[in-house]
């Protein structure tokens, strides 16, 4: 998965961040991610038994790529991965779960902020850095400063990113981006209309998409 990981990301261009209380809640989001092309969902470590999730969803969604985000700490990503995550997302930078994670050919993106975190994380063996989080930091335009001095870093912002700037961050030079509560309005999960839900999503994965082509 790591030998493919790059390449898998500048494919979809999109994660479907998924945090959620309600199980039910949280499956009909998972599909309807799938249904509108995403193949690259996160479920959020603080949600409703992350654990029992991913692996319904991995048994549920096998053409998708099933990862956790917000791990913290070693027994987080010890039982993430027991549920059979295929990627993991961290806030922070922590080099002992880095390498837990990459020695089982699991993908993990820290995060990071400044200029000297991102080259930490990127130098101590990850292959894309989360920028989190964007928008406290000035959004697309930071992004825009940190890939001038270091393009050859891939990076993934995520906390503030909407379906009106997704396309920008990757035209800044992302190499993919994180998106959640945009993506599932409250009025249509209200109204049962995950159909409406899924073309939103669609509509703005193929937008990515065409951009990375």
């Amino acid at each position: 998965m790591l030998n493919h990981w790059l390449s898998i990301l500048q494919s979809y261009r999109l994660i479907g961040v998924i945090r959620s209380s309600n199980r039910e809640i949280a499956i009909k989001k998972a599909h309807a991610l799938a249904n509108g092309g995403v193949k690259l969902i996160e479920i959020t470590w603080n949600s409703y038994q992350p654990q029992e999730l991913i692996s319904i969803l991995r048994q549920e969604l096998p053409n998708c790529y099933i990862g956790a985000g917000t791990i913290l700490c070693y027994q987080d990503l010890v039982t993430a991965m027991d549920a059979g995550i295929q990627f993991c997302f961290t806030p922070h930078c922590d080099l002992n779960l880095l390498n837990l994670a990459h020695n089982q050919d699991i993908p993990m993106i820290p995060g990071a902020l400044s200029p000297t975190e991102i080259i930490h994380a990127f130098n101590h063996g990850a292959k894309v850095v989360k920028v989190f989080p964007i928008s406290t930091m000035g959004g697309i335009d930071y992004i825009k400063h940190i890939r001038a001095p270091l393009p050859h870093i891939p990076l993934i912002p995520t906390g503030g990113v909407t379906i009106q700037n997704a396309s920008d961050y990757i035209k800044a030079g992302a190499i993919a981006i994180g998106l959640s509560t945009d993506l599932f309005p409250q009025k249509l999960i209200f109204d049962d209309n995950w159909g409406m839900i899924s073309q939103r999503i669609n509509h703005i994965q193929q937008q990515l998409v065409n951009i990375s082509n």
